[in-house]
């Protein structure tokens, strides 16, 4: 194992060790609802974020509550990271392969 693939694979195993991992998309939603006395009739929408998943060949949408908001930020963000060191990885392994060495 190279100097590179060590630290790759070691940046990946703090990553998953850190905190929690979530794949999907973070869409953030602004509506009206329609009160007229409301902030919203005034220009100021109110805003939702919701994570875009697919399951089983289909989009869902699940709405993200404030409190967990930033929690669920980070996880994405974090699996975006793993999933890039994982091609880091996998990149590594090719080389190997087509070198013919161990």
């Amino acid at each position: 194992m190279t100097v590179a693939e060590r630290a790759t694979r070691s940046r990946l195993a703090q990553l998953i060790d850190q905190r929690g991992l979530l794949r999907g998309t973070l869409l953030l939603r602004r509506r009206v609802c329609g009160k007229p006395r409301c902030r919203c009739a005034k220009g100021c929408p109110h805003e939702s974020l919701y994570l875009v998943i697919s399951e089983g060949g289909r989009k869902r949408q699940v709405c993200i509550p404030k409190a967990w908001q930033e929690r669920v930020r980070r996880w994405v963000e974090d699996y975006h990271r793993a999933q890039n060191l994982l091609e880091e990885v996998s990149a590594i392994g090719l080389d190997r392969l087509r070198q013919r060495r161990d």
